[in-house]
Formats: C-alpha cells, structure tokens, sequence
C-alpha cells in the first residue's frame, strides 16, 4: 500500500497533505482518520493498511501547523488566526473530497487525542456529517482544571502573544505525563511501552515539536466544548461511537477520561457508545504492544456496522 501525501489546495485556503489508500474493490465505508498533537498523518500507515485490507476506504490529512500542511496563517506548532474553526473547515473540506471519491459510500470519522478532540467538536458542530465517530485517548474533562488551564494559557497569550510556544502548558502536560513511567529513558515514555515507537517519534522533525499557545488554547476550546452536556445533546441518539482508552494513560487519567465521556453520552440517549479500555496501555493505542489487537477489535466493530453494505 502507498501511504504518500499529495498536496491538495482545499477551498479552506489550505494546501492540505492527504494520504490516500482504498481496497480494489468498493469500499464497506471510508474511515477519515485524525491525527493528534505534535504529530502527522503520516503515522497511521500500519492502521491505514490495516483497515484497507478489511475493505475500508481511507482518507488522512496533516491538520493546520502539523506535517506537510501549509496554510498562509499557520506555522509549525500554530493553527493560525482562524483556530479550531479553520481546522475543522479542513476536516469538512477533506471530507467532501472522499465522498466524491466515494459518492454513496458512509463515512467513519476517527481520531486520537488532539484528533479525537476535533472529530467530537466536528460531530457538534455537524451532527449529520459523520455515519459514526470514533474518539480515541482524549475525553472531553472540563472542571476547574481546565478553567485554570485555560486562564495560564490566556495570561501568557497576553503578554506574549498566540504564535508563541508555551513552556508551560507542556511542562503541565508533557512533562507531567511523563514522570509517571520512572525512570524516564526519554521525554516521550508515556507514548507507548514499545521503545521502537518512542524512538522512532522521538527522531521524526515532525514529532514533539513546539505547540504555540494560540494551538494549546483552542484545543482547550474543544474540550470546552465536549464537556459541555448541552453540546453533546446535538448528537444524534442512534449514532454509532467507539472510545478507546489506556489503563495507564496518562492524559485521560489512566482512562477515566474516556469512561466519563462513555457515561455522559449514554446519559443523553445514545444507544450505540462502545467503550474499550486497554489494560497496560499507554498513550498511542495505535503504537503500542498490544495494537494488532486494539486493530482488529475496531476492525469488528466496523464490521457490524458496515460490513454489509
């Protein structure tokens, strides 16, 4: 399978990088993968493969201030001006372009932590737009946490501005995450228990790079937005979710996260919330020891959904 970006200038303004892969035959449905922070489509090539020999289409791209993508107003690290708005403008660009693709064909959209952030905001926003969501390794935790987060991030944006790194939100985040695996063998442990993958992130240019606080600020917007029970109540009763969780996960504290997001949306009426929380697992469900299996699962609950048609 070749999993190559190809630049494609969207009507958002921005020269996406879309990777592209489908089965010979017609697809069972399309999956638009999203990637999450700090990191690039690139990476789901395993997953991607995976998924086409299950006889799924699928559709990636670089989001705003990741990979290949380029945007006047964006940088490396920095979605620009326009914030989560214009990222998930992208996401409905990049989406209309595997329909006509794959014209009659139900789309899946995925993500994992800052992308599982966007397919929940996307959903929101466009309850319609997706035939099912799978979120996963990012919950939607608001409290006084994220408040006080949030007002960090808005002082330094003050003084400092939006296109610059914050130091500080990745010593509370990154940072933190990462001392709960001593003795660390390198900033990124919390990833993965696969040492290849950590390396293998470790030494990509596109990997671990600086976030601005414009970024980290309106990623923070989405987890408003997703902890709010009135926004989750635009989601369609029937549609189908898949969650996915570590045990020992850090971010979504060691799952708890994901088990929340499960209950709230359960709590609202839907009917078709699978939760799946992995023993051991750390960050990157996707690179991690037991991902061959997390794969086929996902894979089989596509299948009951999609298998048919």
């Amino acid at each position: 399978m070749d999993w190559t970006a190809k630049q494609t200038k969207l009507d958002t303004g921005t020269t996406a990088a879309i990777y592209r892969a489908a089965p010979s035959a017609a697809p069972k449905a399309i999956v638009h993968i999203n990637h999450g922070m700090a990191e690039h489509a690139g990476r789901y090539g395993r997953f991607a493969n995976a998924l086409t020999k299950a006889g799924y289409a699928v559709i990636a791209h670089d989001h705003r201030g990741h990979g290949g993508t380029q945007h006047p107003q964006s940088s490396l690290g920095h979605f620009g001006p326009d914030g989560l708005d214009g990222v998930l403008a992208d996401v409905t660009a990049v989406q209309k372009l595997a329909r006509e693709q794959h014209p009659e064909t139900q789309l899946i959209t995925f993500g994992h932590s800052m992308g599982s952030i966007i397919t929940l905001n996307h959903a929101l926003r466009n309850p319609t737009a997706s035939d099912a969501i799978a979120c996963w390794n990012s919950g939607a935790e608001g409290g006084a946490l994220l408040a006080v987060f949030r007002s960090i991030l808005k002082f330094q944006k003050a003084f400092k501005g939006s296109d610059v790194p914050s130091g500080l939100a990745k010593t509370l985040t990154f940072d933190t995450w990462n001392k709960a695996f001593p003795p660390n063998r390198t900033d990124f442990d919390w990833l993965s228990r696969d040492d290849a993958e950590v390396d293998a992130y470790v030494a990509d240019p596109l990997c671990g790079f600086p976030v601005t606080m414009g970024l980290w600020l309106s990623v923070t917007d989405g987890v408003k937005a997703g902890a709010d029970d009135a926004q989750l109540a635009k989601l369609p009763a029937t549609l189908p979710v898949h969650l996915v969780g570590g045990l020992k996960d850090p971010c979504t504290e060691n799952g708890k996260a994901m088990q929340n997001l499960a209950d709230r949306m359960t709590a609202r009426g839907m009917s078709d919330v699978t939760l799946n929380l992995l023993p051991d697992t750390r960050h990157e469900s996707l690179n991690e020891i037991n991902r061959d299996e997390t794969t086929a699962d996902f894979i089989a609950w596509l299948d009951q959904r999609f298998g048919s048609r």
